[in-house]
Order: C-alpha cells, then structure tokens, then sequence
C-alpha cells in the first residue's frame, strides 16, 4: 500500500459518500426539492445539492475516521486478546446490536414501536452479514468476524451523532453514507494490499512446488 492507493481510497470514499448523501436527501428530504421546483428556483435548488454532497462528504470523512481507528482496534486487539479476540468480537457486536434497540427506544419514550427498533437493528445486522461474507469469500474465513465487527459495531459508534438529533431524518441521512462508505472501504482494502484469496493460494502453491523440488 503506498501514498498514491491511499489517496485514492480517500478521493473515491469522498465520491461515494457525497453521492449517496445527495441520492438518500431525495427520499428523506423531498420536500427541500419540490418547494423550490414549482415556481423553479435554481439558486436555492443547486444550494440545495451543494448541501447535501457537503453533508455526505463529512459523513464519508466519520467514516474513513473510524474505519483507520478499526484498522488499529483490530491490531491492538489481536495482540491483546490473541485467540480470545473473535469471542470478543463477538461479543461486542452482540452488545451493540442490544443498543440499537434498548436506547432508541428508551429516548423515544414509547411514542415508536419497539418493533421498528428491532426491524433497524436486524437490517445493520443483516446488511453487514452480507458484506462480511463477500469479505471472507474474497480472502478467507477468518476476516469474517472483523468484517462484521466494522460493519456492525464501528458503523454504530460513528453513527451515534445522527441517532442523537431529533426526529429520523438526519439519521437516515447519515446511516446510509456510513454503510456505503464503509462497505467500499472493507471490500476494497485486500485488493489495494494484494491480500486477496487468489494471492494466498498462488504463493501457497508456489511453496508447495518448491518443496517438491
């Protein structure tokens, strides 16, 4: 990995996450484009998509923030934790999984259905299921778990300013930009580092020829 692969990591993180912050502002905030479609108000409506890209660029800086921090949290773990650290792991994703539900739900004082709380956790879940197993498909069983740590519990702890202003729309606007951020770095970093499952099985069957030999 060197200077030119991180910049473009970052550049195409940017990218990714001002796009899916305007395409999400679409559905959460339709009415900040209608109102100023009819009369037509092109000033207003180009600050508008300014606004949004701008807000999807920071989401996509939250997430490249925790996304290094999970790099280091997963070396230090390792070293600390050694064989333990996949039930750690484990664990962990288990408690914010809990937290996605018991807190939201507390905060919303009953007015919202636990049901919906339920139904938001077990998407995260599901969605960062999904990744993992592409990410663990692509290099090996073992990256499983700490795919789901960053997909789950990263994602939960760079989302927390979101799911603290109120109402839904801002979360909404942040959770998704996170996800898609999130999901390109995890799938992208063991092609950029040449650590994927092909690399693995030609210099184990590099080794095994030159044994035989």
């Amino acid at each position: 990995m060197n200077s030119r692969k991180w910049v473009g990591l970052f550049l195409k993180t940017l990218l990714i996450g001002g796009v899916t912050g305007l395409v999400t502002s679409f559905f959460v905030k339709p009415a900040y484009y209608t109102n100023n479609l009819n009369p037509f108000n092109g000033f207003e409506l180009f600050g508008i998509i300014l606004f949004f890209i701008g807000l999807g660029l920071v989401f996509s800086v939250v997430s490249q923030t925790g996304f290094f921090a999970y790099l280091f949290i997963n070396r230090f773990g390792l070293s600390l934790f050694r064989t333990f650290w996949p039930t750690v792991q484990v664990l962990l994703i288990v408690f914010v999984v809990f937290d996605l539900i018991y807190f939201p739900y507390s905060a919303s004082d009953g007015g919202t259905s636990v049901f919906w709380f339920v139904l938001m956790a077990a998407a995260i879940l599901g969605y960062g299921w999904i990744v993992s197993e592409i990410k663990a498909r692509e290099t090996n069983r073992r990256a499983f778990i700490p795919a789901l740590f960053l997909m789950v519990v990263i994602t939960a702890v760079e989302w927390v300013p979101g799911l603290r202003t109120s109402g839904t729309d801002y979360a909404w606007l942040m959770i998704i930009p996170l996800l898609a951020c999130n999901t390109y770095q995890l799938l992208i970093l063991h092609r950029l580092t040449g650590s994927g499952k092909s690399d693995s099985n030609t210099t184990s069957s590099a080794k095994t020829g030159a044994k035989k030999e």
